[in-house]
C-alpha cells in the first residue's frame, strides 16, 4: 500500500515549475485538484532553460531529449495528446562517437545500420556483440521500469518479486565496466556502453550493471529533438497545464511554508501574499531549506558537476554531428579525478580531492544541425558540457578551485579542444555565449553545485533515495525532482512528477 498525504488535499500549491514541477501539476488537475504553481523565474522550465539572443536561441539546461512517452502519457493527465504541443523528430544518428585514436562511430537508431557501422569500424565479431547488448538492454530496462523506477517505494521490502530474482541472476549487481565487458573487447565500445553512468554521478567501474540501462534510453531506443529546442518541453507542458485550469505564477518567490498542526496551512510569497494550501508539492534541489522540519539526508553523496559552455557562432562548422562524444585518450584516469577514491563514497583515507580533466571528454551538442530555428542563417548553436568536480569534498568535490578565476582559462582550454577535436574556426565565429560553472549551479541553489544533483550510488538508489513523500517534516508536503525517487534525467523527473501526485491523489490506474 502506498503511503499519501492524509485530510483534505484539495487544493495544492506547487513550488517550481521546472519539469518536475510541471508533470505534478498536470498530474494533479487532471485528478481534479485545485493547482497553482509558483515560480521564481519569469517562465517555465527550471533547469531546462533558455537564451535567446542576436537570432541564437541556446538551451542551457539538458541537451538529449529521449524517452517521449514520458511527455506523451504526462500530457494524457489532462486529455492532451503529445502531437497537438509538440513537434519531435526522432534523430537518425543519436550520438557520433569520436575516439582519441582519430575514429568515430555513428550510433544509429536503427539497430541493424548501427550494427553495420560497428562491423565495419570494430569488425562483425562486435556487431554481433552489439545486437546481444541491446537486447540485454531492453531486458535490464523493462525489469527495472517496473521494479526500480516507475513506482513509489518506501522499503526495501518494495523490491521483493520476481523480477528483482530475475535482476540479480543476471548479474545486476556486478561491477557496469565488467558487465560491458563481458560483451565487447573492442575498448571503444566499451566507452560508448560504460560513459552514461557519470550521468547518474558515478564511475563506471564503481556502478553496478543496472545502471546500464541508462545507455537502453538513448542509445537503444533512440534520441529525438523537439522542435523549437528542448526548452519548447516545458512551455508545451505548462501551455497545457494553464488550459486545463492550472493558475502558474511566475517571478513569485516562496518566503516561508507556514505551518499548525503538523501541516502546511499556507505558502507565503515574498512580496507577503499568502495563499492557502491543503497540500504542497516541493521541486526544489535541497527542499530541507525550504520545509520546516524536514531531515536533510544522511551523509549525502552528489554527482560530479560540469561546465557548460552554449555558444551561439557565425560558422557552418559542416560536417558535425547533432551530438557528439568527444572521448579522451584517457579513460578510467578521468573518473579518478572527477569521483571519490578509495574507501566507500565519504572521506577517509585514499579519496582524492577533485580536480579538474586532464584529458577531457565531453558531450557536445549542436541541434541547429537538425533544427534552423534556432540560428541565423550561416550560424549554428552548440553546447559543451564537459564534467567536473562538484563544491562537496565528501563527495569527491573541491570546495577551494575559484570557479570565478578559473572560468576564463578553462573557458579557453574547452574553445582549443573543440579546434583539436574538428571543430575548426569556433572559437573565432562565437557571437553569443553563456557559460555555467559549479559556482553559478551553487547560485541557483543547487547542492553541492552540481545540476546532477544526488549521485545514484547504491545507497541513494530506489528505497534509499530520498522518498516522495517524506517521514519528517509536515504531513502534507510532497517532494518531486532529481534529488528524489526515482532519480536524475528529463524522463525520470518527469516520472518523479507522477509519482509525488500519487502521494496525494492515491495510485492513479494506467
Amino acid at each position: 500500500m502506498v503511503r499519501t498525504v492524509p485530510g483534505r488535499t484539495d487544493r495544492v500549491v506547487v513550488v517550481g515549475a521546472g519539469l518536475a514541477g510541471l508533470a505534478t501539476a498536470l498530474r494533479l488537475r487532471g485528478a481534479g485538484r485545485e493547482v497553482t504553481v509558483v515560480e521564481r523565474a519569469d517562465g517555465p522550465g527550471g533547469r531546462a532553460g533558455r537564451i535567446e539572443r542576436s537570432g541564437y536561441a541556446l538551451d542551457t539546461g539538458p541537451s538529449v531529449f529521449t524517452a517521449p512517452e514520458v511527455v506523451a502519457d504526462t500530457l494524457a493527465a489532462v486529455g492532451e495528446r503529445l502531437e497537438d504541443r509538440l513537434t519531435l523528430r526522432r534523430l537518425d544518428t543519436s550520438y557520433r562517437a569520436q575516439f582519441a585514436d582519430g575514429t568515430h562511430l555513428d550510433v544509429h537508431a536503427e539497430p541493424d545500420a548501427f550494427a553495420a557501422e560497428v562491423a565495419a569500424l570494430c569488425g562483425p565479431a562486435e556487431a554481433d556483440a552489439l545486437r546481444r547488448y541491446l537486447a540485454d538492454l531492453a531486458e535490464l530496462y523493462r525489469l527495472q521500469l517496473a521494479t526500480f523506477i516507475d513506482r513509489n517505494l518506501d522499503s526495501p521490502l518494495d523490491l521483493l518479486g520476481p523480477e528483482l530474482v530475475t535482476l540479480v541472476r543476471r548479474g545486476g549487481f556486478g561491477r557496469l565496466s565488467n558487465h560491458v565487458a563481458k560483451y565487447f573487447g573492442d575498448d571503444r565500445l566499451r566507452r560508448l556502453f560504460s560513459f552514461q553512468a557519470l550521468y547518474a554521478g558515478v564511475s563506471p567501474f564503481r556502478a553496478i550493471a543496472a545502471y546500464a540501462v541508462i545507455a537502453q534510453l538513448d542509445i537503444g531506443a533512440g534520441v529525438w529533438h523537439p522542435e523549437g529546442g528542448i526548452a519548447a518541453v516545458p512551455r508545451a507542458l505548462a501551455a497545457a497545464a494553464a488550459d486545463a485550469g492550472v493558475v502558474l505564477r511566475y517571478g513569485a518567490s516562496v518566503a516561508e511554508l507556514e505551518t499548525s498542526g503538523g501541516r502546511v496551512r499556507r505558502v507565503r510569497l515574498a512580496d507577503g501574499e499568502q495563499l492557502a494550501a491543503d497540500a504542497v508539492v516541493v521541486t526544489t534541489d535541497a527542499p530541507h531549506t525550504l520545509v520546516p522540519g524536514l531531515r536533510a539526508p544522511r551523509r549525502p553523496v552528489y554527482s560530479p558537476s560540469c561546465v557548460a559552455l552554449h555558444l551561439g557562432v557565425r560558422s557552418e562548422l559542416p560536417g558535425q554531428a547533432h551530438h557528439t562524444i568527444s572521448f579522451g585518450a584517457a579513460w578510467e584516469q578521468v573518473f579518478d579525478e572527477l569521483t571519490p577514491r578509495g574507501r566507500l563514497l565519504g572521506g577517509g583515507p585514499g579519496v582524492r580531492r577533485g580536480s579538474i580533466m586532464s584529458d577531457p571528454s565531453l558531450l557536445i551538442s549542436m541541434p541547429s544541425r537538425t533544427d534552423r530555428s534556432l540560428a541565423p542563417d550561416g550560424g549554428q548553436v552548440l553546447s559543451v558540457v564537459a564534467p567536473t568536480p562538484n563544491l562537496d569534498p565528501r563527495s569527491g568535490g573541491n570546495a577551494q578551485l575559484d570557479w570565478t578565476a578559473l572560468a576564463p582559462r578553462y573557458r579557453e582550454e574547452l574553445l582549443a579542444t573543440l579546434e583539436a577535436r574538428g571543430f575548426t574556426g569556433v572559437g573565432d565565429a562565437i557571437e553569443v555565449e553563456h557559460m555555467d560553472t559549479p559556482a553559478t549551479w551553487a547560485a541557483q541553489g543547487m547542492a553541492a553545485g552540481t545540476p546532477f544533483a544526488l549521485a545514484h550510488t547504491f545507497g541513494q538508489t530506489g528505497p534509499f533515495r530520498p522518498s516522495t513523500l517524506p517521514r519528517s517534516g509536515p504531513e502534507n508536503v510532497v517532494l518531486a525532482g532529481s534529488s528524489v525517487q526515482p532519480g536524475v534525467g528529463v524522463p525520470m523527473v518527469l516520472i518523479s512528477g507522477r509519482l509525488a501526485a500519487e502521494r496525494i491523489t492515491g495510485p492513479v490506474p494506467r
